[in-house]
């Protein structure tokens, strides 16, 4: 088997490391190397394991046929042959997962299109989520049918990028959320109960992960879902075994998805505090929280040129349309006389706030973004930024990596994946500093395995 190799110098910035994503492997498997062909010891690491507890020191991981064979001391012996790499000073994590991004609505990440959702626009956005360690993500909703094509070919080892599950088109409401441009085999809109069972049934014989409802009137400029209409999808859906996620704002219609049996909240409640009463029912219910913070302040943050714009991690992920937009002359004062920056400002602390004391009372909190649905959502930027606005919320550095890993691994039911344990698949995310002591380490990527390929990594230990 020839292989063909091609290296893109990238530049990640915060620590300076500068990395190569390998794009293409042996000729029949784009963007990968067989699994089989992989035999690598990672020595003497700090390991963050993804399952909340605290890291460990000077451990070694055997990774054998994409998986995780064995973790032992920094002294591990190596099978013979096995690629060995000494990660002293290093730490790995589980890679990346986000429960709620979106593949095919942006075309080089700058423009909203209807027409985006292409193989190879969407096989793109898999590999910049990987090679900023996002090793899988939740596509949540306004799919076309290749989102199934993609994932049968990456589940038969025929395609590169972070795993793909999906929520398949969704369901949103005629004349109304989502209020992105879509064609009209992205998203079902149905008026009766009975067009949306049908819809139910259509997702759920496609095998989608989870069902995407959108239930927001938009601050009233548009007609909302129906609780007839979402109670009817909930009811099917759950005959089916699929799972519900709800794109929601406000606390009034969060209370009543929850009562209804939804098993997501797919955003922050940003309408208001929420009270001790929704509380109780999202722990009785057990469902789970994703805030996505990128939601609102990716609204706003680029008009203030923060210090992350200067980096080269942002600005690789972000790309030169986008950032063209940002510093266009006027963008700035633009944002800054728009009347919904306010709100969009007021809606980010609120969130803030109430992750906080969701997460303090024990609610399940998932972890993801929003990441594709807008331009400034950028696909694997955007994720580790999340990282930093939820430690800015209140939760540790341990608690939202965990969140990211395996909390979210948990929220998908992918029992394979999210955590550093023998037998589960070998995602990982070596950095090269600490992101307990600062959750903005996590952007020093140093390397990144999925499946147990090295997808990016330093020159000097290309081999």
């Amino acid at each position: 088997m020839t292989l063909r190799m091609k290296f893109v110098l990238i530049t990640f910035s915060l620590g300076g490391s500068v990395a190569l994503a390998q794009q293409g492997a042996a000729s029949n498997v784009p963007g990968r190397q067989s699994p089989a062909q992989q035999v690598v010891v990672l020595r003497n690491a700090r390991v963050i394991d993804g399952t909340g507890a605290a890291p460990r020191e000077h451990v070694s991981l055997l990774l054998r046929n994409g998986k995780i064979e064995q973790i032992g001391g920094g002294e591990m012996a190596a099978p013979a042959g096995a690629q060995v790499r000494d990660l002293t000073g290093k730490t790995v994590m589980p890679g990346l997962i986000s429960a709620h991004s979106h593949l095919g609505l942006l075309v080089d990440d700058a423009e909203s299109s209807a027409a985006g959702y292409t193989r190879e626009n969407v096989t793109a956005q898999l590999k910049q989520y990987e090679r900023y360690g996002v090793t899988a993500i939740l596509s949540l909703g306004l799919n076309r049918d290749l989102v199934f094509v993609l994932r049968d070919e990456q589940q038969a080892g025929r395609l590169g990028g972070a795993s793909i599950f999906t929520a398949g088109r969704g369901i949103g409401v005629p004349e109304g959320a989502p209020p992105l441009p879509a064609a009209a085999d992205q998203i079902y809109r149905p008026a009766t109960e009975k067009e949306a069972r049908r819809a139910v049934d259509e997702m759920a014989a496609q095998r989608v992960d989870i069902i995407k409802i959108w239930v927001d009137k938009l601050h009233g400029k548009s007609p909302e879902m129906t609780p007839e209409i979402y109670k009817a999808v909930i009811d099917e859906a759950h005959k089916r075994h699929v799972r519900v996620a709800a794109h929601e704002y406000a606390l009034e219609d969060a209370k009543q998805l929850v009562a209804d049996g939804v098993d997501v909240l797919a955003h922050s409640v940003r309408d208001q505090v929420v009270d001790d009463a929704f509380v109780r029912a999202m722990k009785q219910h057990r469902v789970w929280y994703v805030p996505t913070f990128t939601v609102d302040e990716s609204a706003y943050i680029y008009a203030d040129d923060p210090a992350f714009m200067k980096t080269t991690f942002f600005q690789q992920a972000a790309g030169p349309k986008l950032l063209a937009k940002f510093s266009a002359p006027g963008y700035g004062e633009k944002i800054g006389q728009d009347p919904q920056t306010a709100q969009h400002k007021k809606d980010f602390d609120v969130g803030q706030q109430n992750l906080k004391k969701l997460f303090d009372a024990g609610v399940s909190v998932g972890f993801g973004t929003d990441s594709g649905a807008l331009p400034g959502r950028i696909p694997g930027f955007a994720e580790h930024h999340e990282l930093a606005l939820m430690v800015k919320a209140g939760l540790t550095p341990l608690q939202t990596i965990t969140a990211a890993t395996g909390g979210n691994a948990k929220l998908l039911h992918a029992t394979d994946r999210g955590t550093i344990e023998v037998g589960k698949r070998a995602d990982l995310l070596v950095l090269d500093a600490d992101p307990l002591v600062d959750i903005g380490n996590t952007q020093r990527i140093f390397a990144v395995y999925h499946d147990g390929h090295n997808i990016v990594d330093l020159p000097s230990l290309v081999k």
